[in-house]
């Protein structure tokens, strides 16, 4: 056969410290060179499945990739720019990632991975792997936060942490609009209710039933952004026993309730 040679690392002279120090300051200067909207966040649109973003130290959003912009169902980067987080997810999302913002940037953490529940394409809830990591100036001091979003893999889906929560979750977002009861997902789950809790809590950081409650608020979000339903026929299409109880949870993850939300995005 030919081509079977094996591919070995060359031997690579070694180099000295001064060597390696000016090929930093060159390295330094070439960054300086360049428009910086050219730099290597553009991979990220040409990546399936990965989305990037930016945000300078006040929140506001300098870079995100197509991806993440067509979640939002923005054209280009006119329409994110300097936006932040609670300009574009219900409230108590959006708070939860100024927090973690505030982490990083403080120096109490030097990185912050997580699953996190978001929204598919079809708007449905679903969990995504979040890395999120400082941005440095030139003085080594933090001056924004950058991260990733992305699905798990097939493999990182097997992974314990998924697997023992999995079935649950995906209960939750096919049957969030029927009157579920945790015990019950349990117990279809071969599971607990207490070890249920247990490992919703180091998976998400979040009880089942919260999570069920955020997917349904995040679910009527959508619907009230994209259908004519009543209010109530949107609380009622989401799993919600009445309106008065889509009114207190939808209030108490976003800050607003569903009607001052509607109207918050136009459809007032």
């Amino acid at each position: 056969m030919r081509n079977t040679t094996l591919l070995r690392p060359r031997e690579r002279p070694v180099r000295t410290k001064a060597q390696i120090a000016r090929w930093r300051v060159q390295r330094g200067e070439w960054f300086a060179s360049l428009e910086p909207t050219l730099l290597s966040q553009r991979l990220f649109d040409h990546i399936p499945g990965v989305y990037f973003f930016a945000k300078d130290q006040g929140g506001h959003l300098m870079f995100a990739s197509q991806g993440l912009m067509g979640r939002y169902q923005m054209a280009d980067d006119s329409e994110i720019i300097g936006r932040t987080d609670f300009d574009l997810n219900p409230g108590s999302m959006a708070q939860a990632y100024v927090d973690d913002d505030k982490r990083l940037l403080s120096g109490k953490v030097r990185i912050i991975e997580r699953i996190e529940l978001w929204w598919d394409l079809q708007g449905m809830p679903d969990w995504f792997l979040v890395t999120k990591l400082p941005m440095m100036d030139r003085r080594g001091r933090p001056n924004g936060v950058m991260g990733l979003l992305r699905r798990p893999d097939e493999a990182e889906r097997r992974l314990p942490v998924f697997q023992t929560v999995a079935q649950a979750v995906e209960i939750m977002r096919r049957d969030f609009a029927q009157p579920l009861l945790i015990e019950d997902i349990a117990t279809s789950c071969g599971q607990s209710l207490r070890q249920l809790q247990r490992r919703f809590q180091t998976a998400f950081g979040v009880t089942p039933q919260e999570f069920l409650l955020k997917t349904r608020v995040l679910s009527s979000a959508r619907m009230l952004e994209t259908t004519a339903l009543t209010v109530a026929e949107v609380g009622r299409a989401c799993g919600f026993a009445d309106q008065s109880a889509f009114t207190q949870h939808f209030c108490k993850r976003t800050g607003l309730t569903p009607t001052a939300y509607r109207q918050s995005q136009g459809r007032g």
